[in-house]
């Protein structure tokens, strides 16, 4: 996951190789945030499109953070900016919200279970605790990346368990 300096540089004056050498090293991680603020559905295009901005701005990273957490900046304006214009144009959804029926007792059935309560809580609340408790950020590191302040960052991260706690009974998860 780490990116050189020397690879930076190199990316800012458009050799080819070093861009890749980015993609690669953060493509999987910026996939897995998109994903759980964008959607599956949406995922890939998103991040796609983050990668397209990381590429083109690579000029306005001033070093001032650590590179990782610019490119999860990048990523995060982007699936926010990608489901405030999908909230614009609400689509009908492809499948039933509802798990009930649902075999939770293994551990896809409590992924299939985690995904569907994430979708149910407030994106900002989502992201932070994708970036805390999937990604492992500390919260300096998560106040920088969304932009917030660290005691903002703490209070979301309370707000997010209760709300996922709350959503994951409803959808038949029994603690």
């Amino acid at each position: 996951m780490f990116v050189s300096e020397v690879v930076i540089e190199r990316a800012i004056y458009g050799e080819s190789e070093a861009q890749r050498e980015i993609y690669e090293a953060l493509y999987p991680r910026v996939y897995r945030l998109v994903r759980r603020i964008a959607g599956e559905t949406d995922a890939d295009d998103v991040s796609q499109d983050a990668f397209m901005q990381v590429l083109s701005k690579l000029d306005s990273y001033g070093g001032k953070s650590a590179f990782a957490t610019w490119v999860h900046r990048v990523a995060v304006n982007q699936a926010l900016q990608h489901v405030r214009s999908r909230s614009r144009h609400p689509a009908e959804p492809l499948y039933e919200s509802s798990m009930t029926g649902h075999d939770t007792r293994g551990p896809a059935g409590l992924s299939e279970l985690l995904d569907a309560a994430m979708h149910r809580i407030d994106v900002e609340l989502r992201l932070v605790f994708q970036l805390k408790e999937i990604d492992g950020m500390a919260y300096a590191e998560i106040a920088q990346t969304v932009g917030i302040p660290e005691g903002t960052v703490a209070s979301r991260m309370n707000r997010a368990r209760r709300e996922l706690q709350l959503q994951l009974i409803d959808l038949g998860w029994e603690p």
